[in-house]
């Protein structure tokens, strides 16, 4: 039986070709008059979206202050900025330009600006709860983190290496505006850490154990075989522009919480795994998250069989006859053999890095920290398990 959910999407989305003209009019129509422009700098620049932009606010009287300079793993520090930046220039609207790392900073200036008299990292720190936050919107550049349509938002502590996520529908998107044409300039594996992200958000729903509906299932798969497929596409042909709207539509869905809808909350193990490696060694996110889950899915299975099988015949093609477990065991091996396909590292020696046994044992107790209370759906994960995942990926 189906867990009991509730679903709440209230992201107006606007998407194909020359969408970012609307952008004035869009903001004007959600009340911004000073906004408060987030992005990475040569991206927006040279493709000529960011001058776009500042046209299209100047038309509707809408003035702006940037923030630029946004990283992956984005950081705290620029967070600090941005605040500083809007408290003198009395910001009431953010609108982030780029993929999740420009989103999730404008999300956390929003929280911060709304708060002034506290730390917004409190909010990371999960000491105390926001209550207020100024509207967010986003111009999408990269698919990816979903953050344009989800309330999710990760920072990167710089300071302290730790990688914290806050989700709160306080600062879902108002608006998110989607042109693929400008996902075209992004190396391949950018693109490919992307997809990988979109099939782990919705991965991280799918292997539960609990209530699952049939639909939000089925809507799974979908989401999961299209994204392999496009992804394949774009490895072999990154102008094909059919195959990058299939994908940045399928980053909104897979993190607006559509694929979880009727299971017990998720897993989302692999990600808080993954974060600690992203705050120790700065890597590509989804990249990151491709090195680790083949070693979290191998130790986890037993405890999933009937879902890890599932996913081998329905998402995986896998035919093969044989007992759950080899049948299991065969779908992980073809998703590794997928990542393998696409570029993506399969191990943390294909990533770039090797952890001594010193730093295995800092992140995972940093992960058992981040996690609190839920430390998984699949299997419930303690300290002594997060060190043997990331040994079996190192």
């Amino acid at each position: 039986m189906a867990n009991n959910f509730k679903y709440y999407s209230p992201t107006e989305v606007i998407f194909g070709k020359d969408s970012e003209r609307e952008t004035g009019k869009q903001l004007k129509r959600l009340g911004a008059s000073r906004v408060l422009l987030v992005f990475g700098g040569n991206s927006a620049r040279n493709s000529g979206l960011l001058d776009k932009v500042r046209c299209s606010l100047k038309e509707e009287g809408i003035s702006f202050s940037e923030l630029e300079g946004i990283v992956p793993n984005p950081r705290l520090d620029k967070v600090y900025e941005g605040i500083r930046i809007g408290k003198a220039e009395n910001v009431d609207f953010l609108l982030a330009i780029g993929g999740g790392s420009a989103i999730d900073t404008a999300k956390a200036i929003a929280y911060g600006l709304a708060e002034p008299e506290h730390d917004v990292w409190e909010l990371f720190q999960h000491v105390r709860i926001a209550e207020k936050c100024l509207p967010v919107a986003s111009i999408l550049t990269i698919a990816a983190a979903g953050s344009e349509t989800s309330k999710g938002c990760v920072i990167t502590n710089e300071k302290t290496g730790e990688k914290r996520a806050y989700d709160d529908n306080l600062a879902r998107p108002k608006i998110s505006i989607m042109n693929p044409e400008y996902t075209k300039s992004l190396p391949d594996y950018q693109t490919e850490s992307g997809c990988v992200d979109i099939m782990m958000h919705t991965m991280e729903r799918y292997f539960t154990n609990g209530g699952n509906l049939e639909i939000t299932d089925a809507i799974a798969e979908a989401l999961l075989r299209t994204v392999m497929k496009n992804a394949v596409v774009l490895h072999e042909n990154p102008g094909n522009l059919d195959a990058r709207s299939e994908i940045m539509w399928a980053g909104s869905l897979a993190h607006n919480d559509l694929t979880g809808c009727g299971n017990d909350g998720g897993d989302f193990m692999t990600h808080k795994l993954e974060h600690e490696i992203g705050g120790m060694f700065d890597v590509t996110h989804g990249a990151g998250l491709a090195a680790v889950w083949p070693s979290w899915a191998r130790y986890v299975y037993k405890d999933c069989l009937h879902r890890f099988v599932r996913f081998a015949r329905n998402v995986m093609d896998i035919t093969l006859e044989g007992t759950d477990e080899e049948v299991a065991e065969a779908g992980i091996y073809a998703m590794e053999q997928f990542y393998g396909n696409i570029g993506m590292p399969t191990n943390m020696r294909e990533l770039g890095i090797r952890p001594s046994n010193d730093q295995i044992l800092d992140i995972a107790n940093r992960c058992m920290i981040a996690s609190g209370n839920h430390t998984g759906s699949a299997k419930k994960l303690n300290l002594d398990d997060a060190v043997e995942i990331y040994k079996n990926a190192r």
